[in-house]
């Protein structure tokens, strides 16, 4: 009876060991993950280390990107065959504009030229009169040029007939995205202080009068005079806008839904 007890004894206690090892080990297991989530979670809280971090791979990726096309342009000349022509919205600019013979084969927008508007945004300079004695005021954002504000220009020139558009030095893509931080612009991975100039192909005249119609715009405007913010529009006889790697294919049969401004317009 006595050794049968202690049998019984030391099976009791093996299982019992076992079960606790199991338990340490899924313990330090959750640990380990939940300082793994936490410090991810401090990391990604660095939103401003984070957008550099992005600039700098979308930098990289340009350069392979242009360097890949580079090789195919080399290659397409050495077979002697041309690139497929393309039909995109961006790839013909008429009204007295022109563009090369060369299309496109989707990894390249074409260069353009011809009429067109250039619109200029800008900061008020009247918002050093407005800092009171602690050097700030509390309204500063209404003397600066704010993401919507560019937003409104693209899409009022769109609507206009734009086709093809340029903001600062880069061809606007179906893809573009224009993002403000404080009174810094951000587009395709570069950054860009004020003034911003958003340059447009197409009739000047359909585009000025897209801008006056614009309920935005008119909105922009009351700033402009009670603010000084700076809103200007030019026409322009000779924009040039560089051939351009697309990033990806561009829209060919997009087109701006005009039939709501047009039932208004018949119900006026």
């Amino acid at each position: 009876m006595v050794r049968q007890v202690g049998k019984h004894g030391v099976r009791r206690s093996l299982a019992a060991g076992v079960a606790a090892f199991v338990v340490i080990a899924l313990s330090g297991f959750l640990l380990s993950t939940n300082v793994r989530v936490n410090k991810t979670a401090t990391v990604n809280n660095d939103t401003a280390d984070l957008i550099e971090h992005s600039v700098d791979e979308v930098a990289d990726l340009q350069k392979d990107v242009t360097e890949l096309q580079s090789q195919v342009t080399t290659l397409t000349d050495v077979l002697g065959k041309k690139p497929s022509q393309g039909s995109g919205t961006d790839t013909s600019a008429g009204d007295g504009s022109s563009a090369s013979d060369d299309s496109g084969s989707g990894l390249m927008l074409p260069e353009l030229e011809g009429r067109g508007v250039t619109v200029t945004l800008d900061d008020s300079p009247l918002w050093e009169n407005a800092v009171n004695n602690n050097g700030s005021t509390s309204n500063i954002d209404d003397y600066v040029i704010h993401q919507q504000d560019v937003e409104s220009v693209v899409n009022a020139l769109w609507a206009g007939g734009a086709q093809a558009m340029m903001i600062m030095d880069q061809r606007v893509l179906f893809n573009s995205a224009v993002i403000c931080s404080g009174n810094v612009l951000s587009l395709h991975g570069k950054k860009y202080a004020p003034p911003f100039t958003i340059s447009a192909i197409g009739d000047p005249q359909g585009m000025r009068k897209a801008l006056n119609d614009s309920k935005a715009i008119t909105i922009l405007k009351q700033y402009v005079t009670a603010f000084g913010i700076g809103y200007k529009v030019d026409n322009r006889d000779d924009l040039k806008f560089p051939a351009t790697t697309a990033l990806l294919q561009q829209l060919k049969y997009a087109t701006v839904d005009t039939s709501k401004v047009k039932d208004e317009e018949a119900g006026q």
